[in-house]
Order: C-alpha cells, then structure tokens, then sequence
C-alpha cells in the first residue's frame, strides 16, 4: 500500500469512529429518557393502588397491569419473601435470623438490581464524554501531518496552500468535542435521575418494612 495512503485511512476511520460515538451517545440518552419517564409514571401509578390498599392482603393483589415497575417489583419481592419464610418455617439457611432483618436484606438486593437497571449505558456515555476529544485530537494530529506531507511535496507554502488542509484536520477535534459535550451533560443529568429515583426505592423499602412488622406484630399480638 503507497504510504501517503496510510493517514488518510486512518483519519477516515477516526471520523467514522466518532460518528458511531454519536449514534451511540443519542441512541443511550433517547432511551433513558423513555426509561425514566416510564419508570416514573409506572411508579406513580403503583404507589396509588398499593398505598390505597386496606391491609398487605390487598396490596399483594394490586393488578399486574400496575406491577411492572421498579417499586412494584420490590414490593413483589418482599410480598414473596414473606410468603416463602413462611412456608419454609426455619428449615432453610436463607430464613435463619431476625425476619425483619433478613426481609430488609431482600429488600434491598432486589433495590440494587434496579439501581444497576438504572445505571445501565451511562458507563458508556462517559467513556464516550471522556475519549471523544482525544480520538479527535488524534485525527487532527494525523490530518496535520498527512496535510504538511502534501504541502512539502506541492513545494508551495502559502497561505492558501496550507489554510485548506489544516483546517481539515481541525475538524476532526471539532467533531470529537461535539460528541463529548452531549455525552457529559446527558450522563450528569441522568446520574442525578438515577439519584433521585433510588431515594424514592429508599422511602418505599422503609415504608414496606414498617407496614409489614406492623401488620406481623399485630397479628401474632
């Protein structure tokens, strides 16, 4: 291969690599906005069934069409936890302890596994906010030597010889800190949803524990 094709090659490969940052980068932040709005709304819906509820029997029989968000699949974990300690009746390592213990335990593996839901693609939006601008920098750096070979062969060194190509390579960093500025301010906003919805998760593990060791201790009273 001739080697004034080599950079060329390769600042081709580091634009088509910040065009597949940016596809990513919109692909993340458009479906976290459809995530968090749905995990909002079906949390709202699930709190108005679940708190409306005249006893745990009830809650427990809230209408699956509400059950499908992150609060309700706690409540279902804690609703089976409490059925199956029951039926196991201390014959099981896992329900050995205090019950109000071991059902927070659950509680709160079960919340952790929302969080981690949550947390899912912002890795990625802040590789991508972090390295853009050094994979431009790259293709700038190779776009100004490829561009200084070509003018040292054309043997001409004015201003219009030289502004063209080096304000080609300087796309390339342009490029790259248009890709990052998204990802960055997407992953800051979307940490602080995942923040917010995790103390919401928090209240409602706190709430359900308080509901059911009530309930536990009014009925063996």
């Amino acid at each position: 291969m001739p080697h004034h094709i080599a950079p060329e090659v390769i600042i081709n490969g580091t634009l088509y690599t910040l065009l597949a940052f940016s596809v990513a980068t919109w692909t993340v932040i458009f479906f976290k906005i459809w995530e968090f709005t749905n995990n909002g709304y079906r949390n709202r819906r699930f709190n108005a069934a679940f708190w409306d509820a005249a006893d745990l029997t009830q809650a427990e029989s809230v209408p699956t069409d509400t059950a499908i968000g992150p609060q309700a699949r706690i409540a279902q974990q804690g609703f089976a936890w409490l059925n199956e300690s029951q039926q196991a009746d201390g014959k099981h390592l896992r329900y050995i302890g205090a019950p109000a213990e071991l059902l927070e335990h659950s509680l709160q593996v079960q919340m952790q596994r929302e969080q981690h839901l949550m947390e899912s693609g912002l890795t990625l939006l802040a590789s991508i906010g972090s390295t853009s601008p050094f994979v431009g920098l790259f293709g700038t750096v190779l776009g100004i030597m490829h561009a200084m070979h070509e003018i040292t062969a054309s043997g001409s060194t004015s201003l219009d010889v030289v502004a063209g190509p080096i304000g080609d390579a300087l796309v390339a960093t342009a490029i790259g800190i248009a890709v990052a500025v998204p990802a960055v301010l997407a992953y800051n906003f979307f940490l602080r949803r995942v923040k917010q919805q995790r103390a919401g998760l928090e209240n409602f593990v706190t709430s359900f524990l308080h509901i059911t060791l009530s309930a536990d201790s009014k009925a063996k009273a």
